[in-house]
């Protein structure tokens, strides 16, 4: 990956501290690098710690000309004390944070009788729950110093949906409602909460569906730039949602798929 550092204060993050979970690879790795290359000092998590070790070097690349900088934050985000005690980690080692990027997601593709209530309780543990408590735990010290940015990673799905995956769309839309009532709740102590809502890009998850030539005609039919979105083309949309150019954008969902939503 490969991110120009900008001249303009305006996307300047130099400075900030950032945590970013599931940055081992994908979106959150993109976005990771991207804030990093605008001097922000991000903390990459994932579950696998040996896994984060090259994500770590490519962010630590991507920040070389901005003074960014990249860290490791091993731990499942569903362990409420694990994610309390990563959080304290980072207070302890960098003084501050300032950016939460709130970026892992899971999904089951099930008709809803084929997907039982205890499989949905697990979606909404991981996509749901797992976002609440960590902005809980950022937001205590954003608020504080009276700064902050949460930022999280919701979906196309939240809007609009498809038969036979009920679930998903019911915990990404959840997570725009909670975007919305944080922004409602933290905005008067200086923290703005917005959302970035990807829509179909060419990760690994995905790699089965990319390679697919059927899928790749829908999307030159469905969407407006007629393509996949490659991962680092998310990363400008965190970059942004993260600066001081967003200061007046709070409760908000930025859209980031191609033009999927507007082609009919």
């Amino acid at each position: 990956m490969h991110f120009a550092p900008t001249p303009s204060p305006l996307f300047s993050l130099q400075g900030h501290v950032a945590l970013v979970t599931g940055a081992g690879r994908g979106l959150g790795l993109a976005m990771a690098c991207a804030l990093a290359s605008h001097g922000a000092s991000v903390w990459l998590n994932g579950r696998d710690a040996q896994g984060l070790t090259q994500a770590v070097d490519q962010a630590q690349a991507a920040g070389q000309a901005t003074g960014g900088a990249a860290h490791a934050l091993p731990f499942d985000v569903t362990d409420e004390a694990a994610a309390s005690a990563a959080v304290q980690q980072v207070l302890a080692t960098s003084g501050r944070l300032d950016i939460l990027v709130n970026n892992v997601g899971q999904r089951r593709r099930l008709p809803m009788d084929e997907l039982p209530a205890s499989s949905l309780r697990e979606l909404l543990e991981a996509n749901l729950v797992s976002a609440w408590h960590l902005c809980r735990e950022a937001a205590r010290p954003m608020r504080a110093q009276g700064f902050g940015r949460i930022i999280n990673v919701t979906s196309i799905a939240g809007p609009i949906a498809r038969a036979g995956d009920a679930a998903y769309t019911t915990s990404k839309g959840a997570l725009e409602a909670l975007t919305r009532a944080l922004a409602a709740e933290l905005g008067p102590h200086g923290v703005n909460v917005n959302a970035i809502a990807p829509g179909y890009f060419a990760t690994d998850t995905n790699a089965g569906m990319v390679e697919d030539a059927s899928t790749a005609a829908w999307l030159r039919q469905r969407s407006s730039l007629g393509r996949w979105g490659q991962p680092d083309e998310i990363g400008g949309a965190a970059v942004f949602l993260a600066s001081p150019a967003a200061s007046y954008i709070s409760g908000q969902v930025l859209v980031v798929d191609g033009g999927y939503l507007a082609h009919f």
